[in-house]
C-alpha cells in the first residue's frame, strides 16, 4: 500500500466489558475490524482496598480506516459512548503512512486512487 494521508488508525479507549458496544458503532459506520487490546488505566486517584492498588481495567479498541469513517465513527463514540457515559469513552487518530496486510475497503480505497491517477 502505498502513502495516503487518507488512512488513520482510530485507537478507542473504553471501560472493559464495552467493547461489543463500541464495535457495534466501528462496523456501522463502515470499517471492516479491529484490534482490541487490555489494558489497564491509570490516574491521579487510585482506589485501594486492603493496602492493594486497584486500577480500572480498559481496552482499546484500533481499527484502520479512511479518514472519512474516521471522523463519523468519532461522532459516534461521543453521541453513544463519550466521556459522561458508563463507558468513558476516549478516542483519538494518528495518520498512517505505509500499511500492509489490509484486505479491507482501505484497500479498495487505494486502489480506486491508483486508478485514477493513471
Amino acid at each position: 500500500m502505498e502513502c495516503s494521508d487518507q488512512i488513520k488508525a482510530l485507537f478507542i479507549v473504553v471501560n472493559a466489558g464495552y467493547t461489543d458496544t463500541i464495535m457495534d458503532i466501528v462496523r456501522a459506520e463502515g470499517a471492516g475490524g479491529a484490534t482490541v487490546i487490555n489494558a489497564r488505566g491509570e490516574g491521579v486517584n487510585h482506589e485501594s482496598f486492603l493496602g492493594i492498588t486497584i486500577d480500572s481495567e480498559k481496552e482499546i479498541i484500533l481499527t484502520l480506516v479512511d479518514s472519512g469513517t474516521a471522523k463519523r465513527i468519532m461522532n459516534g463514540i461521543k453521541e453513544k459512548a463519550g466521556w459522561k457515559s458508563p463507558l468513558h469513552g476516549v478516542c483519538f487518530v494518528m495518520p498512517v503512512n505505509k500499511a500492509i496486510g489490509i484486505n479491507t475497503a482501505i484497500t479498495d480505497y487505494e486502489e480506486n486512487k491508483e486508478a485514477e491517477t493513471k
